[in-house]
């Protein structure tokens, strides 16, 4: 039996920040997983991780990450990447500063 295809992400630390970034669907890289790409079917995912992967001076560690569907757009599924949309922990900087 074949496993059901999760939604995915595209995220990645920007090169230049290090800030977690996502993959919108225009192409651009965003600070806000909300205005990410939520990605239906595996095929596209893999394509759009090898086009991510192609953008070594703009991005690095581009991964594809469980996400669904939330009210305000995609949220993520898991508790590494719900922790990575807050931004660093160690002190208030960032995204921290405006939360």
């Amino acid at each position: 039996m074949t496993r059901r295809f999760t939604p995915k992400v595209v995220t990645a630390n920007d090169l230049a920040e290090g800030d977690v970034v996502w993959l919108t669907a225009d192409d651009r890289w965003t600070r806000h997983i909300e205005e990410a790409e939520l990605i239906e079917d595996a095929g596209l995912a893999e394509l759009r991780l090898l086009h991510a992967d192609s953008q070594a001076h703009v991005v690095v560690g581009a991964y594809l990450a469980d996400a669904t569907s939330g009210p305000d757009g995609p949220a993520p599924l898991h508790f590494r990447e719900a922790f990575r949309t807050r931004g660093p922990s160690n002190y208030a900087h960032g995204k921290q500063e405006t939360a």
